[in-house]
């Protein structure tokens, strides 16, 4: 399990119809606040204000092909032009068991990453494809 400390950081908030929305810097847009919403903003706060990780190289709710359907991996970060990351994110109160596993190893049959990586904001497993180990840490960009 790898352990971070999340960066103070000051999100936009709007209130639209009675429904809340948090501003998405990555995606520049305003998003429905829901729980998982909740974690994957803090989780990309983390990997661009903490890990340095450049924005712009980050892929939120990217549409994949898994063969003929279609899926949204939460986040891929690129890098050299080719994803090297994906970062599946569940709510807190989400177990991350086998099925968040799977979905992530379904999503790297397209992809064919370096790193995975999932979260639910307060537990975070990693796991490096090409060593064949689990992470202690999230790798540096």
């Amino acid at each position: 399990m790898i352990k971070i400390d999340y960066p103070d950081y000051t999100f936009r908030f709007k209130e639209e119809a009675g429904k809340e929305f948090i501003f998405d810097e990555v995606r520049k847009q305003w998003i429905k606040l829901t729980p998982e919403e909740w974690v994957r903003q803090n989780f990309l706060q983390y990997l661009i204000q903490t890990k340095k990780y450049p924005a712009t190289l980050i892929a939120v709710e990217k549409e994949i092909a898994l063969g003929e359907l279609r899926r949204r991996c939460d986040i891929i970060i690129y890098k050299n032009e080719k994803p090297w990351m994906i970062v599946e994110c569940k709510e807190m109160n989400e177990l991350l068991n086998d099925k968040v596993v799977d979905q992530i190893l379904n999503y790297n049959q397209s992809l064919n990453v370096h790193y995975l990586l999932i979260t639910n904001g307060n537990l975070i497993f990693g796991f490096d494809t090409i060593q064949k180990a689990t992470l202690n840490t999230i790798p540096n960009y």
